[in-house]
């Protein structure tokens, strides 16, 4: 799955701290999704959607190569 996560981020002024902190979660948390390196629960999934008043397939989405 791939993200959008730093580009949301970036556009909200929000540090991978503070993003981490709202959602309850460590900044290697918010590292590791925005690297591709863990995809998060769909409770986080939403949570982030609700941080950016955003769609979560928005923010996520499959690539060619995802089944």
């Amino acid at each position: 799955m791939n993200n959008k996560l730093k580009e949301f981020r970036e556009k909200h002024d929000y540090s991978q701290d503070k993003l981490a902190k709202e959602l309850g979660v460590s900044r290697q948390t918010i590292i590791s999704i925005e690297k591709g390196r863990y995809n998060p629960s769909l409770p986080l999934a939403l949570q982030i959607g609700k941080i950016f008043n955003t769609y979560i397939e928005d923010v996520f989405f499959l690539d060619e190569t995802d089944e």
